[in-house]
């Protein structure tokens, strides 16, 4: 029988290509931002590259919640709401980071909400939600409802920014409000409790976590929030020490 304390390979494998496809979307965002290239980033292929990242990175977050919660009551261990507390502080800590480096360096498109300031809180709520599964995929739909619903909404109240509710003229580098993004957070917990009851697999897959390929993208995978982290600035780096852009277009006197 599979050791519960051994990750899910297709789990880190799919979380590394979800970070393979930020990085590459990244990447041309950068080329089109510092007037490089003039590259659609807003549809087309480019588009569906960063959203597909985005949608996948944020799924498994569910996936992952609920493989975590899974292997707790597996172990007889207490799911402990400080556990998913802390967690989701730290990671939203990180998020308050690039909230001051662009504060800092492009003051007119602050992240105010980003990614990892919405994994952060995402974690945080999910925690009464872990157990469920029909909840979560009912839920989850509606969350996406709403989100789809509030999009072109503008009010002027900013301190809703956070919820999907932005005001008129609202521009920020990295914005994932919870509606719509927590309703595919939901939709992954109820993956995560379909596909893998009690922390095991429920349908038989061939082990590929040998092969290179796979392999590497497991490697990106488990690191993906250090990959988040350092990827933008070294890309940026990068692009700078090639000659490509100059100290000029980073915007810093």
């Amino acid at each position: 029988m599979r050791s519960v304390h051994k990750r899910f390979w297709e789990i880190d494998a799919l979380r590394g290509v979800a970070i393979l496809l930020m990085v590459l979307f990244h990447f041309l965002y950068d080329l089109v931002f510092f007037d490089i290239s003039h590259v659609d980033i807003w549809s087309g292929p480019v588009f569906y590259i960063g959203r597909s990242a985005a949608i996948l990175f944020v799924f498994l977050v569910g996936v992952s919640l609920s493989l975590s919660h899974s292997r707790s009551k597996v172990l007889g261990l207490q799911v402990s709401f400080n556990k998913y507390f802390k967690r989701g502080f730290h990671i939203f800590l990180w998020g308050m980071v690039f909230t001051l480096a662009s504060w800092v360096l492009f003051p007119d498109k602050v992240i105010v909400f980003g990614v990892l300031h919405f994994i952060g809180v995402a974690i945080v709520l999910s925690y009464p939600l872990l157990e469920y599964r029909l909840p979560n995929l009912i839920g989850g739909f509606i969350v996406l409802f709403l989100g789809g619903l509030v999009e072109n909404f503008t009010v002027d109240l900013p301190w809703l920014i956070w919820v999907g509710l932005t005001p008129a003229g609202f521009q920020t580098l990295d914005y994932f409000p919870l509606l719509p993004w927590f309703g595919v957070t939901m939709l992954g917990i109820f993956a995560g409790n379909m596909m893998y009851p009690d922390h095991h697999r429920k349908y038989e897959l061939p082990d590929l976590s040998q092969n290179p390929l796979i392999s590497a993208l497991e490697f990106m995978g488990r690191r993906s929030l250090a990959i988040y982290i350092i990827h933008q600035p070294l890309l940026v780096v990068v692009l700078y020490a090639s000659g490509i852009i100059d100290v000029n277009s980073l915007g810093i006197q």
